[in-house]
C-alpha cells in the first residue's frame, strides 16, 4: 500500500495508507456516526465540499452495488476510515469500495486512528483538511489545508443541482422488483427544487402518490407556479444557506400560494424566507442516530441527519413572522431547531432526513403529511 497523509488546518496530522484514487484533495473534515450506509453517504450531494470520517472502524464489507445510490456520482471530496475492506461479502455487491473510489477519482486514506480524529473534531470543531498521496511533508500539507477554502461563504448548490427540469420515474425499492416504476396519477403534482436532492426523497414522494417534476435550484417562483403544482418541495443540499439567496427569494414568493415541504437545506431556506438567520454548527450533525422531539406529541424519533448549519431559534423569535412561525421539533442533544411550521400558510419543514438512506424510518410519515396538506389545500 502507498503511504498517505491527512493534515488539518490547525496543524494536526495523521499518517496512513492510500486507498481509492491517488492524488491530493481538500475539504472540510466532518465525522459520520452511521454504522452502515457508506455508499449512500458517499453519493449524498449534501457532502459536496467536505471529507467524511466514518466513526465505525471497518468500512467496505458490503462493497458497492448498482442500486444504493443517492445521486449519480460521489460528492465527498475525500474519504477517511480506520480500515477499508477490499473483499466485499454481499450478494448485491458489484465492486469493492476502493474500486468505487478509484473509478470516480476520489482520494481515500485508511489506517489512521479515526476515534482520535473524531474526538479532535468534536472538541476543536470541523475544519479544512488535505489528504495527499503525493506530498507527505506535514508542514507543506498543513499549509495547503490552511489555504484551502471553507464551506462558509460558498454557493455549492450550483455545483450539484440539475441542469434542466425533468420528471422523476422511480418509486421505492423491493427485494423482488428492485426500484418500482411509479403510477403517474396526476392527483398530486409536486415541483421539487433540486438543491442537491437525494434520490430516496424523490422515491418516497412518488410512493405516496405524487407526480414529481424536478427543477434546477435557480428556478423562479413564477416558473415553478407555471407548472401548476399542487405542492412545492425544497430539498437538501450542500454549503452555506445564506449563499443561495435566490432560493430563499423563490420560497418567499411561493409562501401562501402553494403548500411547501422542506427538508434539511430546504428547512434553512424557509427559515431565511421567514426572516430568520442561520448559523454554522461546531462540527455538524452527521449520522443515523440523532434524537429529535416532536413538540406537539412529545414523541422522540431517532433520525438520520447531515447538516452543518441550522436556523437560529432566536432570530425566528424576532423575525417579521415571529407570531406565525412555530418550532415543531428540537434536537435533544443540543436543542437546535429540527422543524418548523407556519400557522397561516400551508408550510412545514424539518432539518433531519425522514427519507433515511441510511438510517431509521421513524419519520417517513412526513411524506404522507405533505400529501394531506395538498389535499386540504386543493
Amino acid at each position: 500500500m502507498k503511504k498517505a497523509l491527512l493534515a488539518l488546518a490547525d496543524g494536526t496530522t495523521y499518517p496512513g495508507w492510500s486507498f481509492g484514487a491517488e492524488g491530493e484533495t481538500s475539504g472540510e473534515v466532518v465525522f459520520n456516526t452511521s454504522m452502515t450506509g457508506y455508499q449512500e453517504v458517499l453519493s449524498d450531494p449534501s457532502y459536496k465540499g467536505q471529507m467524511v470520517v466514518m466513526t465505525y472502524p471497518e468500512i467496505g464489507n458490503c462493497g458497492v452495488n448498482e442500486e444504493d445510490y443517492e445521486s449519480s456520482r460521489i460528492h465527498v471530496e475525500g474519504f477517511i476510515v480506520k480500515e477499508a475492506w477490499e473483499k466485499p461479502s454481499n450478494w448485491r455487491a458489484t465492486k469493492s469500495l476502493s474500486q468505487f473510489l478509484r473509478d470516480q477519482g476520489i482520494v481515500g486514506i485508511q489506517g489512521i486512528d479515526t476515534r482520535a480524529l473524531t474526538k479532535h473534531l468534536r472538541e476543536e470543531g470541523a475544519q479544512v483538511g488535505v489528504i495527499s498521496t503525493e506530498d507527505l511533508d506535514p508542514v507543506r500539507v498543513t499549509e495547503k489545508a490552511r489555504r484551502a477554502p471553507t464551506i462558509e461563504g460558498r454557493d455549492l448548490v450550483k455545483e450539484v443541482t440539475c441542469a434542466a427540469p425533468h420528471e422523476w420515474e422511480q418509486a421505492e425499492w423491493s427485494v423482488t422488483e428492485g426500484y418500482r416504476t411509479p403510477r403517474r396519477s396526476g392527483s398530486h403534482r409536486v415541483v421539487a427544487y433540486d438543491f442537491g436532492v437525494k434520490y430516496n426523497i424523490l422515491r418516497l414522494l412518488t410512493s405516496v402518490g405524487c407526480d414529481v417534476t424536478v427543477v434546477p435550484a435557480h428556478t423562479t417562483a413564477e416558473e415553478a407556479l407555471a407548472l401548476r403544482p399542487d405542492g412545492v418541495f425544497l430539498s437538501n443540499g450542500p454549503g452555506d444557506p445564506q449563499q443561495v439567496p435566490y432560493a430563499a427569494e423563490a420560497a418567499r414568493q411561493l409562501m401562501g400560494k402553494v403548500p411547501i415541504f422542506g427538508i434539511c437545506l430546504g428547512n434553512q431556506i424557509l427559515g431565511l424566507a421567514l426572516g430568520g438567520t442561520t448559523r454554522k454548527l461546531k462540527f455538524g450533525h452527521h449520522g443515523a442516530n440523532q434524537p429529535v422531539k416532536d413538540l406537539h406529541t412529545g414523541k422522540v424519533e431517532i433520525t438520520s441527519q447531515n447538516h452543518n448549519f441550522v436556523v437560529d431559534l432566536e432570530s425566528l423569535r424576532h423575525s417579521e413572522h415571529a407570531e406565525s412561525v412555530e418550532v415543531t421539533h428540537l434536537n435533544l442533544n443540543d436543542q437546535t431547531v429540527e422543524g418548523m411550521r407556519h400557522k397561516q400558510y400551508p408550510l412545514f419543514s424539518v432539518q433531519y432526513h425522514p427519507e433515511a438512506s441510511p438510517g431509521p424510518h421513524d419519520s417517513a410519515y412526513l411524506f404522507r403529511r405533505f400529501v394531506e396538506m395538498m389535499e386540504k389545500n386543493a
